[in-house]
């Protein structure tokens, strides 16, 4: 017999190439403590049915108790001969307590265990994700604080744009974040539905109370179609999702990091910290932290089109090819938690040089929509036209070698002679960010409002729990 859990049908043991790609207990042991959850509530309600004893129901706790406590200390043995956590749970219930833990498995399959008890690991993962997520925000607004009037280059095509404020560009990971945030809660509410006792794939004749085990296990409803319930992996699709989505905003952000450490640029330092030297050239600081939150983004990326390809042509019910569904997302999970640690560390550890960043911010004209809309709103000229007038403004500078505020007023009046010297008044790079007031706008003192209300809401979300 080939295995005391399911081997009655058999008389000879599996090739040893069958059960190396059949065990899954290397991957699906971190399921532990959601398997014995599971396994506690489904015992509880059998007892409160009157399909097994209270007595039988009493020891089986008693038993799971003793497993859980076993495998936190690290005494516990997992077997690759008993294949998955379920049957190793089992196995070791039925050392302790006797044949009464054979009832265990009445009127359940593997199918809804596993089901369940990825369900339960994704959402304990949603909800760590998020808490880490608010706080790389509150880390973000604090920085943001701080910098409300650092003024900075804001970039298009990587090119110097317009000047904003580094708080400003702070802020704008912490509406990502939000974003983020948003799509997992969203994910969890649709997930957070239990397809315990939906059995194999088509329920069981059995008296059982779905709705009982649901809330037990702090399950909004059990799941409406068994089918569905052991089938789909959709919740973890959609966590997956919104975690690429997530590593995505974190490598972005890496990445400007990374631009902005380098000698070339030098608008941040990071510390000892967050930095590595290198073997051959003691002179090197470099930003491997960052680049590697960069690159863990192909981890989480690569785990949900691994999933996708999984899934893609299977059949309903339940298919072996799904015990594939654990190993990548979890690696995938693991590898989101430790960027969005990684970042917020270095968030609160950069040090911007704020001479640099002002310096850059002047650079390649970065007032001259300024000066465009000053024509516009003094001299009542139409965009188009202020657009024009002010690129051979511009071009008049680049000739020169000068700023576009240290180009002589007479110069400016030979191209456009109603220009008045009120014009230097909004060629610098401070009164260009403070004249964005617009909502949303990079004016120190929307950054300054802006941060103080993300302040506000996160600690407010603390309180709640």
């Amino acid at each position: 017999m080939s295995n005391k859990m399911w081997g009655g049908r058999f008389s000879e043991r599996p090739d040893e190439i069958m059960e190396e790609i059949n065990v899954s207990i290397d991957v699906d042991r971190h399921l532990f403590a959601q398997d014995i959850a599971a396994s506690k509530a489904h015992a509880a309600m059998l007892a409160n049915q009157g399909i097994i004893t209270a007595s039988d129901a009493k020891n089986i706790g008693k038993g799971l108790d003793t497993i859980l406590s076993e495998i936190g200390r690290g005494g516990f043995e997992f077997k690759r001969a008993l294949e998955d956590i379920h049957m190793n749970v089992e196995s070791r219930l039925s050392d302790l307590i006797g044949p009464a833990a054979g009832r265990l498995h009445t009127a359940r399959s593997r199918n809804d265990q596993v089901a369940t008890d990825f369900r339960l690991f994704v959402r304990d993962v949603i909800d760590e994700t998020d808490a880490a997520l608010a706080a790389f925000q509150q880390a973000l607004v604090d920085r943001a604080l701080e910098h409300a009037a650092t003024v900075m280059p804001g970039f298009t095509h990587l090119q110097t744009a317009q000047p904003v404020t580094f708080g400003h560009h702070l802020l704008a990971y912490v509406e990502m974040a939000a974003r983020d945030r948003g799509r997992f809660q969203d994910a969890r509410k649709r997930l957070n539905e239990s397809p315990l006792g939906a059995a194999a794939l088509a329920g069981t004749s059995f008296p059982i109370d779905r709705h009982a085990t649901a809330k037990a296990l702090g399950f909004d409803r059990p799941m409406a179609n068994s089918l569905d319930a052991v089938s789909d992996r959709d919740f973890v699709l959609e966590t997956l999702s919104a975690a690429a989505i997530c590593a995505v905003h974190m490598s972005r952000f890496a990445e400007e990091i990374v631009i902005w450490t380098s000698p070339l640029v030098g608008m941040i330092r990071l510390s000892d910290k967050f930095t590595t030297g290198s073997s051959i050239m003691p002179q090197k600081r470099n930003p491997d932290a960052a680049e590697l939150v960069r690159a863990k983004t192909g981890r989480v990326i690569g785990a949900l089109n691994g999933l996708l390809i999984v899934m893609k042509g299977l059949p309903l019910a339940y298919q072996k090819d799904m015990q594939e569904d654990k190993q990548g997302a979890m690696e995938g999970f693991a590898a989101l938690s430790l960027a969005i640690r990684a970042m917020t560390g270095m968030v609160r550890d950069l040090v911007p040089d704020e001479a640099k960043m002002k310096a850059a911010a002047g650079e390649g004209y970065a007032t001259a929509t300024d000066l465009a809309d000053w024509l516009v709103r003094t001299l009542k000229m139409p965009f188009r036209e202020a657009h024009h007038v002010t690129g051979r403004i511009v071009a008049k500078a680049a000739e020169g070698s000068v700023a576009l505020h240290e180009l002589p007023l007479k110069e400016m009046q030979a191209i456009e002679p109603k220009i008045t010297k009120d014009v230097l008044g909004v060629l610098s790079v401070e009164s260009s960010v403070k004249s964005r007031t617009s909502f949303g706008g990079t004016a120190p003192k929307n950054v300054t409002s802006q941060a103080k209300a993300w302040a506000k809401r996160l600690e407010k979300e603390r309180k709640l729990g």
